[in-house]
């Protein structure tokens, strides 16, 4: 009888630990992240820009693929 062939062990990409500390991933899929330029040359934005800068966003559609390869793991 011949031997059976093993098949090959899928090989996983390990979690990147910097990115998922600063991200998070939403029931529906969507990857939520905080804003950039919210504290460098703070002094030239208004208050208004500010505030907004504050809170949580979605990540951009095109980062979207890249994301979901740094999360996985």
């Amino acid at each position: 009888m011949k031997a059976k062939a093993k098949k090959p062990k899928k090989i996983r990409m390990k979690t990147k630990k910097t990115f998922a500390k600063r991200c998070k991933v939403t029931g529906s899929g969507k990857v939520v992240v905080q804003h950039n330029f919210v504290s460098h040359f703070a002094a030239n934005k208004s208050h208004k820009q500010k505030m907004h800068l504050r809170k949580s966003t979605t990540a951009n559609s095109s980062d979207i693929k890249r994301d979901r390869e740094l999360l996985q793991g």
